[in-house]
Parts: C-alpha cells; sequence; structure tokens
C-alpha cells in the first residue's frame, strides 16, 4: 500500500497551511469574541480554490479528488474551526448535492458561482424536532396544479444559511406519502424568494465566526424545476450527502486535535516548572505521546475512507468510522492540551481554549456518535 500523497496534494496541503497561518490566524480570536463571519476571508478562500476543489472544470472547479479536499479542510480546522466548517459545509452539503444529483442545468447556474467562493449554498435537513430523526422533518411541500410547488416549515441550525453571499438552500421537505412512510424530495430555493427568512443565530459555544441560521418559509412558491434530481428521491440523496460530509467533519476534527496538540507540545517545551520544561516530566510527556499516536491513526483511518471513496469502493461504514474516532480524538486530545497548559488553557488568549469549545459540536453535527455508532452496529450484523 501506498501511504505517499501526491505531489498535487503537499502542495495543496502546504498551500492552505500558508494561508491559515497567514491570513486566518491573526485574526481568529477577534473574530470568534465578536461572533463575526470573515465575508472577506471566505472571498480569499475562494481565490485559494478550496471551494471548487471536486468540481469538475467544466463547472469552474479544479476536478480534483476527495483527498485533496479533505486535507484541505484539515489544514483549515488546525487553525480555527470557524473558517474550516465555512468550507466544509459550503462544499460538503451545498456544493456535493448538486454535483451529485443536479441536472446539467442546475449544475451549469449555480456551480462556477460556487466553486469560486463569490456564493454558498447551505443545506436546509435539521429541524427544531428533527434531528438525529430526520424523518421527522415537518417542512412541507404541496404540489399546485400548474406543477410548482408551495413551501412551509422551518429549518434550525443551518451553517451558512445567512451570510451575505449565500445564493440559496437545498431544502429537504415532504413532498407525499403517508404519516407512516412519508415521501421527501430537495428542492433547490433561492435567496430572495417571497416567503423565505433567515436569522442568524447567536450566542454560541463553538464555531463562533462561522455562520449559522434558522431559516422559515411561509408559503414560499418555487416552480418545478427546482426539484434536485427526482421527486421522492430526498432521503436517499440526503444519506448519500452526509456519507461524504462525514469524512469533511473527520477532517475538522483531525485539524482541531492538530492544532491542539502542536500548541501543548509548544508550550510543554517552553512552559518551566521545578527548573525544567514540562515535557521533561513524564505525565506530560506520555500525555503528549499519547496525542501522537491517536492523530496519526486517525489521520491514516480518514486518508484510507477518502481512497475508498475516490476509487469508488462502498465507503459509508468507513465514513461514520472516521467521523466517530477523529471527532472523539479531537475531544480527547483539547481536553489535554487545555490540562497540559493548566489555567492558562482557560484563558481565551490561547488557542487551546477556542480548540476545546470547537471540538464539541464535531461529535453532534451531520450524525451524533450515537448515530455513527448504530451506523456502524449495523453494518456489523447487530
Amino acid at each position: 500500500m501506498d501511504f505517499d500523497l501526491s505531489d498535487e496534494q503537499k502542495t495543496i496541503r502546504d498551500t492552505v497551511r500558508k494561508f491559515a497561518e497567514t491570513k486566518i490566524k491573526p485574526k481568529a480570536h477577534a473574530l470568534d469574541e465578536d461572533e463575526e463571519f470573515s465575508l472577506a476571508l471566505t472571498k480569499e478562500m475562494g481565490k485559494l480554490g478550496v471551494f471548487g476543489l471536486i468540481v469538475p472544470e467544466a463547472y469552474g472547479g479544479q476536478g480534483l479528488d476527495y483527498l485533496s479536499y479533505v486535507i484541505a479542510v484539515e489544514e483549515l480546522a488546525r487553525v480555527d474551526g470557524s473558517h474550516a466548517a465555512t468550507v466544509a459545509a459550503g462544499v460538503s452539503l451545498g456544493v456535493a448535492p448538486l454535483l451529485y444529483f443536479g441536472s446539467d442545468e442546475q449544475k451549469r447556474k449555480y456551480l462556477p458561482r460556487l466553486a469560486s467562493g463569490e456564493g454558498l449554498f447551505a443545506f436546509g435537513l435539521t429541524e427544531p424536532g428533527a434531528g438525529s430523526d430526520s424523518r421527522g422533518s415537518k417542512t412541507k411541500a404541496v404540489e399546485n396544479p400548474d406543477g410548482s410547488w408551495t413551501l412551509n416549515g422551518a429549518k434550525i441550525f443551518i451553517t451558512n444559511g445567512s451570510t451575505p453571499i449565500t445564493d440559496g438552500i437545498i431544502v429537504q421537505a415532504v413532498s407525499g406519502g403517508t404519516p407512516d412512510a412519508p415521501e421527501f424530495t430537495c428542492f433547490i430555493m433561492e435567496k430572495g424568494a417571497p416567503g423565505f427568512t433567515a436569522k442568524t443565530m447567536h450566542k454560541k459555544m463553538m464555531w463562533r465566526a462561522s455562520n449559522t441560521a434558522e431559516l422559515y418559509f411561509t408559503d414560499v412558491r418555487l416552480p418545478a424545476s427546482s426539484i434536485l434530481g427526482k421527486r421522492g428521491a430526498g432521503s436517499k440523496q440526503m444519506l448519500k450527502t452526509l456519507d461524504s460530509g462525514r469524512l469533511s467533519i473527520a477532517a475538522m476534527g483531525l485539524g482541531c486535535a492538530q492544532g491542539a496538540y502542536e500548541a501543548a507540545l509548544s508550550y510543554a517545551r517552553q512552559r518551566q516548572q521545578f527548573g525544567k520544561p514540562l515535557c521533561r516530566f513524564q505525565a506530560i510527556a506520555f500525555k503528549l505521546a499519547d496525542m501522537a499516536m491517536k492523530i496519526d491513526h486517525a489521520r491514516t483511518f480518514l486518508y484510507k475512507a477518502c481512497w475508498m471513496r475516490d476509487t469508488g469502493k462502498p465507503f459509508g461504514t468507513e465514513s461514520a468510522m472516521a467521523k466517530l474516532y477523529c471527532s472523539e480524538v479531537a475531544q480527547w486530545v483539547a481536553n489535554e492540551a487545555v490540562q497540559i497548559h493548566g489555567g492558562y488553557g482557560l484563558m481565551k488568549e490561547f488557542d487551546v481554549e477556542r480548540f476545546y469549545r470547537d471540538q464539541r459540536l464535531l461529535q453532534i453535527g451531520e450524525g451524533t456518535s450515537e448515530i455513527q455508532r448504530l451506523v456502524i452496529s449495523r453494518a456489523i450484523g447487530c
């Protein structure tokens, strides 16, 4: 087995790392403190090309493999979870459904602008009463005699749902069926549709510089051409989208763990106690050794899962494993990084405080850790 990255993948890693270190890191603390989505940095990330990595050249992207994209997300998360989240949601939940299921007309209409980072799409799945139980969705789409649809309902916790450059939302809605067997269809809803409102959510614990929104649909009229793919395929589309999306969340966990580990290692080398650096104490050295080991294992498995996806192999179980493991490694590493920092780790001036908060969503978003274990347990025949 070849574990080496290609020259192109190494270039992506190094380029995104340099951008994150020089452009995002100096502003990350202030943006987090002010709960400010940075339009300027988002557009700079667009110029860097990270939103178009998996988009074919015919639609304005680079047409690269999924691993290249995951490496970019990892490098962003190594510095700041908020900007990694903007990209991960913009690509895995915004670009990807259009890429997988959209008609050629829909792809040509929306993907070039999304690939450039000039616009963003969001994915409207979660509702106030439907999280892990996505089939409990109450948002409804009713077909009109002229073939158009009327949409009513609400979504919550939608990343990129109300940014200044949000071009639209892919909304999953109940389009028919019965209460016991609802039919789900995904619709493309452009920003500015009459009856659509978006409200930015504030006072978050984590990803405070990313955009999170509540969405409301009141008699929103959508043309028949707004259906993504086929009527009734919404549930399958959602599941396929999340299979790949979990790999980007895993990348966020991996990057968060790497950033927290590097901060703890640097601190332990500099901080003196009892006349010697902290890293010379076995209790601290062993923590750092375990961090390095867990991170390396997480990266190896995540990259393997991406390889499986890129080579056309079934990867749904592996994506659940990668998401689960990387998010829980991030939790453990961030916790130990704060412990190594002691009281300083609790202060906002130190990056580990932000890493500690940012990692917490990773065990909840795009399928909780419990749901990942359910997916895995079913795959092994339980």
